[in-house]
């Protein structure tokens, strides 16, 4: 099936099936991942990411600045030349999602993995994730999940999960 956008109603459908899902690019932020050997002693080994999951320049740059915690879109098309709207556009054919969608489902996706696997301080959390505050990290999970950032961790944390990768 082509990939093709259209208009229904004034809002953009996507037809067919995206080249593209946020699974596909996804860049993980973790280095290293534990271990147990035949004594049972904890080692972490390093992991191999793949920095360039499309291999598309342009669309691999922009996913490491995301996995970075980097959203500003306009510094981003600033460097490549573009205009804000062209870079969506280019999102929409790839992933079926425009760039404000995409950007969220990214950043839902990083910090799910940081609530899930670490620690770290919901501040924090916020902040490598490129969902900023405390508090928006806040208001962006109990508009996507209807739970706060403590609620949510609870929520996918498993059993041995906690220090199972390194960031």
């Amino acid at each position: 099936m082509k990939y093709h956008p259209y208009f229904h109603r004034g809002k953009k459908t996507f037809i067919g099936t995206p080249q593209w899902t946020i699974d596909k690019l996804y860049i993980s932020p973790f280095t290293a991942k534990r271990r147990y050997d035949e004594d049972g002693e904890v080692h972490y080994d390093k992991i191999e990411r793949n920095l360039n999951p499309s291999g598309i320049h342009v669309l691999d740059h922009y996913v490491r600045r995301l996995t970075e915690g980097k959203d500003d879109l306009t510094e981003f098309c600033n460097t490549y030349g573009l205009w804000d709207e062209d870079w969506s556009v280019f999102l929409f054919i790839m992933s079926g999602m425009d760039s404000r969608a995409f950007l969220r489902a990214y950043q839902l996706r990083l910090a799910d993995d940081l609530l899930r696997y670490t620690d770290l301080p919901f501040k924090e959390v916020g902040m490598r994730s490129g969902l900023g505050s405390h508090t928006n990290l806040c208001l962006v999970l109990r508009k996507h999940y209807g739970q706060s950032p403590s609620q949510r961790r609870s929520f996918l944390r498993q059993k041995n999960d906690l220090g199972r990768y390194v960031l």
